[in-house]
């Protein structure tokens, strides 16, 4: 069996001084080797391991078969954002884990042929959406124009239904346009599959802050008969320390927003620069926590460490993420703590204060628990603070929805079946009935959503 086709990618030294897209894709030689791979299982596990279930062998044969236009409109049978899947789906927790080639060797690499055929459509002939089904006179309200919401909307929309899209910010994508970096996740990619969607007829109307441009009730006022929400989860969490609230620290949240929608990645062509100065901490150790790093390098910072209180075993970043940004001369500060953030005369960030952590017994999470050393506290000169470690759901919507249940948490609370809520006609999914995931969990949900939306329509509409 042929060895596994390696990811070209920019010289990390190179794509450390700039925002371009770090993984190049496969050539078309490249990708049909890949492709060759493919044991076109009877039973194929791969699709079992993929939340959208994407045909997988099927699209494989045709790129092994060079009909790289028939590849794609196979994919796009399931999914809506096979660009985006390719990027960011973390596959090797996915369809690839099953990959029977996997058990003694390397599996098929699907995310990157997945990617190869959404590329190549783009850049050659384009992709024949699949048929719409009858027009159906229901309309259907989805909040939120993330994975989720995209996804929903575009199944919904594939099922004949009139969607309207509701975003709070100016352009549609959410996190996938606000989150992830232009290195990783370019915004003409992500332009290109809103206009995909865009096509299936879906209405997108942007800067409406669902909860106080319009209410869940104006809605249902409005004429739509349901309603999903997918606003993911936005609201940053914190470390609650001394100095937390000093010039110079950011959620990353705000960080890569900052970076993303006012494009300072785009500086000077865009005059909105994001200033980290020379050494920049990193709490956390997510694939959040490895964008920020890596984008702080790329802003021009000297030296970006990572600061995270467990050991690299227990790190739940993508491994692709952490080598990357070890490529790119990242330093991972393990088993350290930040304990508290110091100030200059001025109220700028100038230091970290760290503890040195050693591993106990497991948590809750099956992580061993970091516990502090006594007497191992340290300072560390910084210019700036990222705090990386997690977000919850944003509360405006959700307070403004009179009767929507949350759970302890305050998330959503859904039939786990369904996605129904406890308002009926009310669905929802991803991160906000979740907690933050993964683009493709959040894909997922939004496609188990249109199909529970579509039953439920089915059956109020023959009543």
């Amino acid at each position: 069996m042929a060895n596994r086709q390696a990811m070209p990618k920019q010289d990390p030294q190179v794509r450390s001084g700039n925002f371009q897209e770090v993984a190049l894709g496969f050539s078309e030689q490249q990708a049909r080797s890949e492709a060759e791979r493919c044991l076109n299982c009877k039973r194929p596990l791969c699709v079992e391991g993929c939340p959208v279930e994407v045909p997988i062998p099927a699209f494989i044969a045709r790129i092994k078969a060079g009909d790289f236009p028939g590849a794609v409109e196979k994919i796009k049978e399931k999914n809506s954002l096979p660009a985006i899947c390719g990027r960011v789906c973390p596959q090797e927790t996915q369809c690839e884990s099953r990959c029977v080639l996997g058990r003694k060797g390397e599996p098929v690499a699907i995310g990157a042929l997945e990617r190869f055929a959404a590329d190549w459509s783009r850049e050659h002939t384009g992709a024949k959406p699949p048929a719409i089904r009858a027009q159906r006179a229901q309309k259907v309200a989805v909040i939120g124009s993330g994975p989720a919401g995209l996804t929903a909307a575009a199944d919904l929309a594939l099922l004949g239904y009139q969607v309207t899209v509701f975003e709070s910010l100016h352009a549609p994508g959410g996190v996938l346009r606000y989150g992830i970096p232009e290195f990783r996740l370019p915004k003409a990619i992500v332009d290109q599959e809103v206009a995909y969607v865009r096509s299936l007829g879906v209405e997108i109307r942007t800067s409406y802050l669902m909860g106080q441009t319009l209410t869940v009730q104006e809605l249902f006022a409005e004429g739509f008969q349901a309603i999903f929400i997918g606003t993911g989860a936005g609201l940053p969490y914190f470390l609650n320390i001394p100095g937390e609230n000093l010039n110079g620290v950011y959620s990353a949240n705000e960080f890569l927003t900052r970076v993303n929608l006012m494009k300072a990645y785009l500086f000077p062509e865009y005059d909105t620069p994001v200033k980290v100065g020379e050494k920049v901490a990193v709490v956390g150790a997510g694939n959040v926590a490895m964008d920020s790093a890596r984008t702080a390098l790329r802003l021009g910072a000297k030296e970006v460490s990572i600061i995270y209180r467990r050991s690299r075993e227990e790190m739940p970043a993508r491994r692709e993420e952490i080598e990357n940004a070890e490529e790119e001369g990242v330093v991972f500060r393990l088993l350290t703590n930040l304990v508290e953030i110091l100030g200059d005369e001025t109220g700028r960030v100038r230091a970290i204060k760290c503890q040195a952590m050693e591993l106990g017994a497991p948590d809750e999470s099956g992580r061993r628990r970091p516990v502090p050393v006594a007497g191992s506290e340290s300072e560390i000169p910084v210019d700036t603070v990222i705090v990386a470690i997690g977000q919850g759901p944003n509360p405006i919507l959700l307070r403004n929805t009179p009767g929507l249940e949350l759970n302890k948490q305050g998330y959503i609370q859904t039939d786990p079946e369904s996605l129904a809520t406890s308002i009926p006609g009310v669905f929802a999914g991803g991160d906000i009935v979740t907690g933050a995931a993964t683009v493709i969990a959040a894909m997922g949900a939004g496609k188990k959503a249109a199909k529970a939306i579509d039953e439920y329509l089915q059956k109020t509409s023959s009543d």
